[in-house]
C-alpha cells in the first residue's frame, strides 16, 4: 500500500493552530492501520502537544498569515496602535505576553527612540504579535 501525504508546517490539533516540529510513522500491525505521530506546538501559547492520527485520516491545515505593521503608540492598558499598509490604524491587539519580546519593544521604543515594525501572526480568527524589527531612529 502506498501512502501519499503532503506535509504542511501547520496543522489544526484540538481546534488550535499548531506548528509541526516532528513527524514519525508506525507500520501497519495485525490489529490496525499505520499511524502518524505528530509533535506540535501551539503557535500562540507555545504549548507542546502530541497527536496520533491513523494514516487513512485527513488532517486540517490552518491558513497562517504574517503581517507587518509600524508601531504608532502603546496605550496605558496595554493595547498597541499600529499603522496599516493603507494608512489606517489598527488598535485591537494587546502587547505580547512573552516577557522577552515585551522588554525588547519597551527598550527599543521608549529608551532608544526607534521606529519599530511589529510582526503579527494570524490563524483561525486569532492574532498575536510575535516579533519586532527596528526600522531606524524616530
Amino acid at each position: 500500500m502506498t501512502v501519499e501525504f503532503t506535509v504542511s508546517r501547520f496543522l489544526i490539533v484540538e481546534n488550535r493552530p499548531m506548528e509541526c516540529v516532528e513527524i514519525s510513522t508506525s507500520k501497519t500491525s495485525k490489529h490496525g492501520h499505520a499511524k502518524f505521530h505528530f509533535m506540535v506546538i501551539d503557535i500562540f501559547t507555545r504549548k507542546k502537544v502530541d497527536d496520533t492520527v491513523p494514516s487513512s485520516h485527513n488532517c486540517d491545515v490552518p491558513y497562517v498569515n504574517r503581517t507587518y505593521y509600524q508601531l504608532n503608540d502603546i496605550s496605558e492598558d496595554g493595547f498597541v496602535s499600529l499603522l496599516t499598509e493603507n494608512g489606517n490604524t489598527k488598535d485591537d491587539l494587546m502587547l505580547p505576553t512573552n516577557d522577552t519580546l515585551l522588554a525588547q519593544v519597551s527598550q527599543r521604543l521608549f529608551f532608544e527612540g526607534k521606529d519599530l515594525v511589529l510582526s503579527v501572526m494570524s490563524a483561525i480568527g486569532e492574532e498575536q504579535i510575535y516579533g519586532i524589527k527596528d526600522i531606524g531612529p524616530k
